[in-house]
């Protein structure tokens, strides 16, 4: 396959798309794109039309999706602050299917329509309305039911509202649901950096009900913490004071997981009385867990390693091309240096077609399941021939 992109920094959303298509479809020489995303800074919340207006007369009936979000990421670079369009095209990925989806209540509880996840084949990228689209719960259902399939994308970041998303479907602009596309025989392989590191010793939960656990190991949770703050050094204490994760083992076959063998998932609440503590997923009696922190460090070495072992697996390929999810919890908030994520991409993969946004939670597979995560670098990396 062959990708190109474009980052354009200015307000106007006609010039702004007009010169987007020109500079992506540059690197796709005499081949027509047959997919597009399109990724614009929250400056665009009250243009969005005219902008998915300006690209679509460019570029025709090609499939295109995307979204506004409060920041977007281009090739190397991330834009936090300025106005900013961000656009992907792709040519010979195969058919391309994009697609709208909603959530819609029932007094049983609720349904989703729109698109059915009837195969398990190939990848589909989703970007979703944070007020309107339970993702979390679709993505469940799809661990269940079909297993195989895999999910990538985020939440739209640029409305903070209610009907105040803007999602980019063809030429059409939704402000609720959810929009998608299916890439059935595309090559994309899923890397998910999850930025923690794991902290103290794992435990394995011995009394917990959904999402609160009441014992690890025989003892309070708040015990097992109190405990591990005390051992810890103070850089280590002053990150856990800032925010405790739990980390969930994937795999419980394995010997001494470590960094990246665990789903990450914020501590939600503390009971001071019985030293419960409560989770962002449900916990089973017999799981092991263990206390991780987060800092930029961690996600620095996280994101680094996930990319390097891309590079190996790719050996004498090239990559091709990447979509980028990352968490507006990341970017100038979490790095010292600005374009970290985006940056990072290229300097382990090369300077390659990279079109992103700053998402409201990201989508992506761990452990051969999809998860809804948060303060993580989701990458959809499309390989290309061997150099």
């Amino acid at each position: 396959m062959k990708a190109g992109s474009a980052l354009v920094l200015a307000a106007d959303p006609g010039a702004a798309g007009r010169r987007a298509v020109s500079e992506a479809l540059v690197p796709l020489g005499d081949s027509p794109p047959s997919f597009a995303v399109l990724f614009a800074s929250g400056h665009f919340l009250g243009t969005a039309e005219a902008l998915a207006a300006a690209v679509a007369g460019e570029i025709g009936q090609v499939p295109l999706i995307g979204c506004v979000a409060e920041a977007v990421a281009g090739g190397s670079r991330e834009v936090e602050s300025e106005p900013a369009v961000s656009l992907w095209l792709a040519a010979d990925l195969g058919p391309v299917e994009t697609f709208a989806m909603e959530f819609v209540r029932t007094p049983s509880g609720g349904a989703f329509g729109g698109y059915r996840f009837e195969q398990a084949a190939g990848i589909r990228l989703l970007l979703c309305d944070p007020f309107t689209f339970p993702v979390g719960d679709l993505l469940t259902h799809l661990n269940q039911q079909v297993p195989g399939a895999t999910v990538m994308g985020g939440m739209a970041s640029g409305g903070l509202e209610l009907r105040q998303s803007r999602l980019f479907l063809d030429g059409r602009v939704i402000s609720h649901g959810a929009v998608g596309a299916s890439l059935p025989q595309a090559e994309v392989h899923a890397l998910v950096a999850q930025g923690c590191r794991p902290v103290g010793n794992p435990y394995t939960t011995t009394s917990a009900n959904g999402n609160v656990i009441f014992e690890l190991g025989g003892r309070p949770p708040l015990d097992r913490l109190r405990d591990l703050a005390a051992e810890l050094p103070t850089r280590d204490r002053e990150l856990l004071a800032d925010g405790v994760h739990l980390g969930m083992v994937i795999d419980e076959y394995q010997a001494e997981p470590g960094q990246g063998d665990f789903l990450i998932r914020g501590v939600a609440g503390i009971d001071p009385e019985s030293g419960a503590i409560a989770v962002g997923d449900e916990v089973t009696v017999g799981q092991t867990v263990q206390f991780h922190v987060r800092d930029a460090g961690s996600a620095d070495e996280d994101l680094r390693r996930t990319l390097e072992r891309e590079a190996a697996v790719l050996g004498t390929r090239r990559a091709a091309g990447a979509l980028l999810f990352t968490c507006n919890g990341r970017g100038s908030r979490l790095f010292a240096e600005p374009d970290h994520d985006a940056g990072l991409l290229a300097e382990v993969l090369g300077k390659i077609p990279v079109a992103g946004f700053f998402c409201a939670g990201e989508l992506g597979p761990v452990g051969g399941q999809n998860f809804l995560h948060a303060y993580t670098a989701s990458i959809a990396l499309f390989p290309g021939t061997a150099t």
